[in-house]
């Protein structure tokens, strides 16, 4: 008796699905992405091997630029409920007789970028509606003897978030005076941990060396 043989047929696969899902997602990232601020002063770091990478958060970061100015950044910590940024901001305002609104500390909060701005123009910048009106008040932290305005960034960050790390970005073409400066301050202020911000450098391995 002949054997029956079943019809053959191509196999089909529905996509529509994947398709429905694939849209999804990107629509999700595309609402819900935040990008980069950029800084207000481009600063071009030096290099390094190290792969360390930086904390997430509770950190506080200073940079200084090429052009010798200084500035200054601080995050909200692992919970952001605790609103360290404004509490900050709020501290150097007492400290020089300034009293922020609730509005104006809400948006030092969400203003992401590190800061170089003379605290008398706080207000000022705080209210300029775009990034180039605010491009003039970006004058650098005062950080001599006469107004130390820097050490005092430092002091209140870390009374209200004493788990603060400090990071330091730093030009290839910053002048020394201004880095020891503000390692002076730091020490100052007891903070006599930091790390550096680089650039990865390529390491080039020869064949010797890897035998080796």
């Amino acid at each position: 008796m002949p054997k029956i043989k079943m019809p053959t047929k191509s196999p089909h696969i529905d996509m529509t699905p994947m398709v429905d899902l694939f849209s999804l997602l990107l629509t999700f990232f595309m609402l819900t992405s935040v990008f980069t601020p950029q800084e207000p002063a481009p600063v071009d770091t030096p290099f390094s091997v190290s792969e360390k990478p930086k904390p997430d958060a509770d950190i506080m970061t200073v940079v200084m630029s090429a052009d010798n100015r200084v500035f200054f950044n601080v995050d909200n910590g692992r919970d952001t409920i605790l609103h360290f940024r404004p509490q900050i901001l709020k501290a150097m305002g007492e400290r020089y007789n300034i009293v922020f609104t609730p509005q104006e500390l809400r948006t030092f909060e969400k203003y992401s970028t590190s800061l170089g701005v003379n605290i008398h123009d706080m207000k000022k910048f705080l209210a300029a509606k775009d990034s180039k009106e605010r491009e003039q008040f970006e004058k650098g932290i005062p950080h001599d003897s006469i107004d130390n305005q820097f050490g005092y960034w430092v002091l209140y960050t870390r009374q209200i978030n004493p788990s603060v790390q400090a990071l330091i970005k730093g030009d290839n073409n910053v002048e020394y005076p201004l880095v020891k400066k503000v390692l002076d301050v730091l020490q100052d202020y007891n903070v006599n941990r930091f790390s550096l911000i680089t650039s990865l450098e390529d390491v080039k391995v020869t064949s010797t060396e890897a035998k080796k």
